[in-house]
């Protein structure tokens, strides 16, 4: 049985520009259940702003203070609300970041806007929200057919991809150099078993930006 919904919904809305505030405003008024409460550009800005709990957030990915989307879902589900990814899309990077996230589903700001308020309503029981672009996002997402790499196994990778050398690493670590060449051999013997060949430390830096361990060039 279906936990009862509260009468209305408070939502609120994480997003940098007004005009997408006044739109979800005025789309969610043309329901009885959802209603926008808050509306801040950054996360710290609708915890000040909402009075009470919000049962909903739609969050922008690409925020102008530089947070992450990840740890932002991390903090609004901490926080007791569930989320819907809102965005335009044009960074796979943060896609497949948010993808891995507990966000409730993804949808982007191209679609009519009647798709976000259907998005909040299953949102409201915790149901996923398996719109198209988040299925895109997963059936595109390289760690579908990953490496199944290890934490340890990631941490090395991104540090060892982003430039540093062995010594670095191992310091940084706080281990062997030889212990940080096993690694690498290792995640290599992965890739390749996955069949994603990472030969070179150029092959190595594109696996860990394609499986999100790292940031693409210019992407926060």
């Amino acid at each position: 049985m279906q936990p009862a919904q509260p009468a209305t919904l408070r939502v609120g809305l994480v997003d940098d520009h007004e005009v997408i505030a006044t739109a979800v405003r005025a789309a969610l008024r043309s329901t009885r259940e959802l209603e926008l409460v808050a509306w801040a550009p950054t996360v710290d800005g609708l915890f000040a702003r909402a009075a009470g709990r919000l049962h909903l957030v739609v969050l922008d990915l690409r925020l102008q203070d530089g947070s992450s989307p990840a740890n932002n879902v991390e903090r609004l589900t901490a926080a007791g609300c569930n989320v819907i990814a809102f965005t335009s899309g044009e960074s796979p990077y943060l896609l497949r970041t948010v993808a891995r996230t507990p966000v409730l589903g993804i949808v982007r700001k191209s679609e009519p806007l009647q798709a976000l308020t259907s998005a909040l309503l299953r949102a409201a029981y915790g149901q996923p929200v398996m719109t198209a672009e988040w299925a895109s996002t997963v059936e595109n997402d390289p760690l579908i057919s990953d490496a199944r790499l290890s934490p340890q196994e990631q941490r090395m990778l991104a540090l060892f991809a982003n430039g540093n050398t062995a010594q670095t690493v191992a310091e940084e670590a706080g281990i062997a150099v030889s212990t940080i060449e096993d690694y690498v051999r290792r995640i290599r013997a992965k890739y390749a078993r996955a069949g994603r060949p990472a030969v070179t430390k150029v092959d190595l830096y594109k696996r860990a930006v394609e499986d999100g361990f790292l940031p693409a060039p210019n992407e926060p």
